[in-house]
């Protein structure tokens, strides 16, 4: 089953939003968020919702709410034929509660379980699903369980990929800057291949992104944008870049200079008569849990989530249900040999030699992070965003006993 276009912008629109909306505008706090694991479970909500709940929730999911369904399976299926992604969904309910066997049945197969109203014994089931369905990565769903809870339906996604090329790393301590005087782990790495990094014109001003490229179906993107620009407003031009909404202009056609945040473009002498293109970054890991009911409005539960009979949910069970909880885990690390994110989300309802010289000159890029920047992870041939997010905090060095030992 393929994915339609139209579910693709849909679910890209809703992570540009999300960005844009709950990333710090300073960019000193780190954040993940994955809405190709939200948007599914809110087409699902769409799905068996009535009223004006119904009508809330296809304005949020940017489809009508007739095709929420169909599009929520053909992204689930597109997302567990995706090498190196595992995805799942689950749905738990009290054996008492009447479902709309339609509604079951246009699930995901073996996705419903029961609750047992034993709350340590229903949290361990839900959180034992969580470690499984994403390795360890998370190990709580990240839902509200109270003596009211009648429903539990969540979605993980879990991503690994490796470089085709990987970094280099070594510890430096930064000179200037927001990390100056802290000891970082940086990678740094050449390519010949100057398209890897772009510049885009967007809203929040000039946006770099680099393309680092895994060895399955996804790659990783950079953003960096100026020092004084909004962090959501920087990611979602990042967002709008990577997945061609707005134009970009490669390193072999960007003028000399300084042409975009953290870039030099220049002539440099070389031994090899190839095009350059030096990257330094930081090694990172950013951990968030986003409630969210903060942005019920963006999410379309602003009616959902109000406990007014006779429920909002006719086309999901004959008992009214609104939504009490909406929670994400999610985590990314990027590292010298790959990268790895997970997110689970849940909704509860109540329910260096001597040489000769340099015989070339070739055209040189320096593209160097040194602040603060944004990174989405994206699928390489449907442009659909499996995670975004932002790094405020680079990884330190770890020393171990042999690097002491190596060091005396």
């Amino acid at each position: 089953m393929s994915m339609r276009n139209s579910t693709i912008r849909a679910v890209n629109r809703l992570t540009s939003r999300w960005a844009e909306a709950s990333v710090a505008p300073d960019g000193r706090t780190g954040t993940v968020l994955t809405a190709a694991g939200v948007w599914p479970l809110l087409a699902s909500l769409a799905d068996g919702a009535g009223g004006q709940a119904r009508e809330e929730l296809a304005e949020a999911l940017g489809i009508p709410a007739d095709r929420a369904s169909t599009a929520s399976r053909e992204l689930l299926t597109t997302l567990g034929c995706i090498p190196g992604l595992e995805a799942a969904t689950g749905l738990w309910t009290p054996a008492d509660l009447p479902l709309d066997p339609d509604w079951v049945a246009r699930l995901p197969d073996g996705t419903h379980g029961r609750l047992s109203g034993d709350r340590a014994a229903d949290r361990k089931l839900l959180d034992d699903w969580t470690a499984a369905r994403t390795g360890g990565l998370i190990e709580r769903m990240p839902v509200q369980l109270t003596e009211y809870t009648r429903l539990v339906l969540a979605s993980a996604l879990a991503l690994r990929l490796r470089w085709v090329r990987p970094f280099q790393e070594w510890p430096e301590t930064s000179a200037e800057g927001p990390w100056a005087d802290r000891e970082v782990l940086r990678l740094h790495r050449t390519t010949s291949l100057l398209h890897r990094v772009r510049v885009a014109e967007t809203p929040a001003g000039p946006v770099t992104v680099l393309e680092v490229v895994g060895d399955g179906a996804v790659d990783v993107h950079l953003v960096l944008g100026a020092p004084d620009s909004a962090a959501g407003m920087v990611l979602a031009g990042g967002i709008a870049a990577v997945t061609r909404a707005i134009p970009s202009v490669d390193g072999f056609t960007l003028p000399w200079g300084t042409p975009g945040p953290g870039l030099w473009i220049g002539r440099r002498a070389a031994y090899r008569p190839e095009p350059r293109l030096a990257v330094d970054t930081v090694a990172f890991s950013v951990e968030a849990e986003n409630d969210l009911l903060e942005h019920a409005g963006l999410f379309g539960l602003e009616t959902a989530r109000t406990p007014d009979a006779p429920g909002h949910f006719p086309g999901i069970s004959r008992d009214p249900l609104c939504i009490e909880s909406g929670r994400q885990a999610a985590v990314a690390r990027f590292h010298a040999k790959g990268f790895e994110a997970a997110a689970v989300t849940a909704f509860g309802a109540v329910g260096a030699g001597i040489a000769p010289p340099p015989p070339y000159h070739v055209r040189t890029i320096a593209l160097r992070f040194d602040r603060p920047f944004g990174f989405l992870a994206v699928q390489r041939s449907s442009r659909l965003v499996l995670a975004a997010g932002w790094m405020a905090e680079p990884l330190a060095p770890v020393w171990g006993e042999e690097d002491w030992q190596d060091e005396e």
